[in-house]
């Protein structure tokens, strides 16, 4: 009874590190394969690769809002 104790708790400790998903993972994949001559394949991991991407620009433009007295993201706040 212990060893379920203790599996429950890593599995929570997983689902609480892990991001929530920022992006539609069908049509990011979709625009990652490309069409005609040129298609790709997508890894299992892209996406998550992609997700970070988002929360990082995310983080910078708030940081950057944040460092120019608005409370307003602007898109040259992410852009930049």
């Amino acid at each position: 009874m212990a060893k379920k104790k203790a599996t429950k708790k890593k599995a929570t400790a997983r689902k609480a590190t892990r991001k929530e998903v920022l992006v539609v993972g069908s049509k990011t994949k979709t625009a990652l394969k490309g069409s005609g001559k040129n298609t790709f394949n997508v890894s299992s991991d892209t996406l998550d690769a992609i997700n970070e991407l988002v929360y990082q620009a995310v983080e910078q433009a708030q940081k950057r809002c944040a460092a120019n007295g608005r409370k307003t993201i602007r898109p040259y706040d992410i852009l930049a």
